[in-house]
């Protein structure tokens, strides 16, 4: 196939659709969507008061939009059912060898044209689809970015809500220390803490996003879908990056003296 789409279900159009009377269709995903068709499922549309078995679902195509709520049919059928002497078709896909290119865009104006008085424009989809990867990496290094400042920001906030937590519990500190409670100990307790504010603000910060996304992606119209890695990814991101700004005040924490800790209190 020139276009080489994938199918969401079904195949494409082979020699056996092209028979006289034969009429099968295949719908874009955008129109399975809309008509509720599922996976498997032995359906109709109805094209000119004719009906059409629904063989296949033609995935998302990134180039050509349109193809989502498109129809396609059989040449043999559209030469049956739709097109007359002064209907002819206005779109060809030519899969052109790499490096030729723009010969063949421009030897297809040639020969398309012939010399006739409509004008024949070509498009590279090559070139569009590399304007589309520029774009799309372009994005992922703005939502890299804003995430890594999300990131050390966050960072700073449990590292100063910690500190000012080891003041608070300054006297705390100083009992513990004083019955015999190792540095060791008294510096775990605040990585367990730490831990615990990573697990919890990992778990909410997953289910919002995921939330979010999926309201945006349903808004958009497109197929949201989750790969598992990411949810224990981003809940153990979360949990390293609270170890990390607990560090420090884990640290300082233990390295108070029982007489200090007592007199600040």
């Amino acid at each position: 196939a020139v276009l080489q789409v994938p199918m969401v279900s079904g195949r494409w159009l082979d020699p056996f659709d092209e028979g006289p009377g034969v009429r099968s269709a295949v719908i874009g995903i955008g129109l399975a969507r809309e008509f509720d068709y599922l996976p498997g499922e032995v359906r109709s549309i109805v094209l000119d008061d004719r009906e059409y078995a629904v063989i296949g679902v033609l995935s998302q195509v990134e180039l050509e939009p349109a193809f989502d709520n498109a129809v396609f049919i059989s040449f043999q059928a559209a030469d049956d059912d739709f097109v007359d002497d002064d209907i002819q078709p206005n779109k060809l896909y030519v899969r052109a060898k790499d490096g030729t290119e723009s010969e063949t865009a421009e030897a297809l104006k040639v020969a398309v044209g012939l010399g006739g008085p409509t004008e024949v424009n070509t498009e590279l989809k090559s070139e569009a689809l590399e304007l589309a990867s520029q774009s799309d990496r372009q994005l992922q290094l703005i939502v890299v970015a804003m995430g890594l400042l999300a990131i050390v920001v966050g960072g700073i906030g449990i590292a100063n809500v910690m500190s000012i937590s080891v003041i608070q519990r300054s006297s705390e500190i100083g009992i513990r220390r004083a019955l015999g409670h190792t540095r060791g100990t008294i510096a775990l307790q605040f990585l367990f803490e730490a831990i615990v504010v990573g697990v919890l603000g990992g778990m909410l910060g997953v289910l919002t996003g995921v939330a979010a996304i999926g309201v945006g992606v349903s808004m958009a119209g497109w197929v949201f879908t989750l790969q598992p890695v990411l949810v224990p990814g981003g809940i153990a991101l979360a949990v390293v990056i609270s170890v990390l700004a607990g560090l420090y005040p884990a640290v300082r924490a233990a390295r108070l003296e029982p007489l200090e800790t007592l007199r600040l209190g």
